[in-house]
């Protein structure tokens, strides 16, 4: 999730933790230790400031772990009980346990997904069915805010609307699946599919679909359950004499190329006599542009001059950034 929602789960944490006697003493430590709970696995923010690569490879990894996830409430509990004083260790760690718990825990729904099952399997858990930003998920828990604010128990306030949002994150896993049988449908006669995926967007009716086959790959978008195709292009192998495999060591296109699940690439001849080799991330298609690409332009012996990795909405931004690494 985004870190608005997140921190709003925090505060309605924060409103259900004061109704424990042992932390209703300091509302200061409740809230601390509540918000930093639900915020603090997406601390790895910080490797934005060393380059994208780093970022893409590392964000919702280790620090989204079980390891992690049993040490962050370890560190929390510590902090407040060295800054605040009265406070029950046990009792803030079972809290702060259970806001990190649920950071983790809500992350899988979405797209990017993350590694919170390593170090048993470094797999990335996407399941895909909850936009990272969800206006639906967001707006509940902001009017169980406000009821608690307004003096309504937070019992009162909150354990409805997770009875909704269990309804709702059902109703979300039916419309996938809906909609992935949908899109099977369409192409079920051309070719075997590799990979299928349905992607949710901000608009709850609408999601993103793409199926990877053994010859082309089908990119469009479903509105409720009809599923429109809007690109199809022949598959391009990454076989050992293909240009891919040769700058597949390369920090950017190996960053894309272990976090994309279902991407495809093209190669093009630029006048300045060098070649483009950019891999689009099929999951991202917004508007006609695929968001999430790879790109890297490469000299006459096939040595990488420039390459970057990230989101970018523009040709024009795409290729200063590319410039500018």
């Amino acid at each position: 999730m985004d870190t608005a929602t997140h921190i709003v789960m925090g505060v309605g944490l924060t409103a259900l933790a004061t109704q424990d006697p042992v932390m209703a003493g300091s509302f200061a430590a409740t809230a601390t230790t509540l918000v930093a709970g639900s915020l603090i696995p997406d601390g790895d923010t910080v490797l934005k400031l060393k380059d994208n690569a780093t970022y893409i490879s590392h964000h919702r990894g280790i620090t989204h772990s079980i390891p992690f996830t049993i040490l962050w409430p370890i560190l929390i509990t510590f902090l407040i009980f060295v800054i605040f004083n009265n406070t029950n260790p046990l009792h803030v760690w079972l809290w702060a346990q259970l806001a990190v718990f649920l950071h983790v825990f809500v992350d899988i729904f979405n797209s990017y997904g993350t590694q919170a099952l390593r170090p048993i399997t470094n797999k990335w858990i996407q399941l895909s069915v909850i936009s990272t930003f969800d206006p639906i998920i967001f707006t509940l828990l902001c009017i169980g805010v406000l009821l608690w604010v307004l003096g309504i128990h937070p019992y009162f306030a909150f354990f409805p609307i997770v009875a909704i949002l269990v309804i709702y994150y059902v109703i979300r896993f039916m419309m996938q699946s809906s909609i992935k049988k949908e899109a099977l449908t369409q192409i079920e006669n051309s070719h075997n599919p590799v990979k299928v995926f349905v992607a949710p967007t901000m608009k709850f009716h609408v999601w993103r679909v793409a199926i990877q086959t053994d010859k082309h790959d089908y990119v469009g978008t479903a509105r409720w359950k009809d599923v429109e195709f809007t690109d199809k292009v022949k598959r391009q192998a990454m076989t050992p004499d293909s240009l891919l495999w040769k700058v597949k060591g390369n920090k950017d296109i190996f960053t894309f190329l272990n976090f994309s699940s279902i991407y495809r690439w093209q190669t093009t001849p630029l006048e300045d006599g060098t070649t483009e080799i950019r891999l689009m991330d099929l999951r991202y298609l917004n508007n006609g542009r695929y968001s999430f690409v790879a790109i890297a332009h490469l000299t006459h012996d096939n040595e990488i001059d420039h390459s970057y990795i990230g989101w970018v909405f523009s040709e024009d931004k795409l290729q200063r950034k590319l410039f500018s690494q």
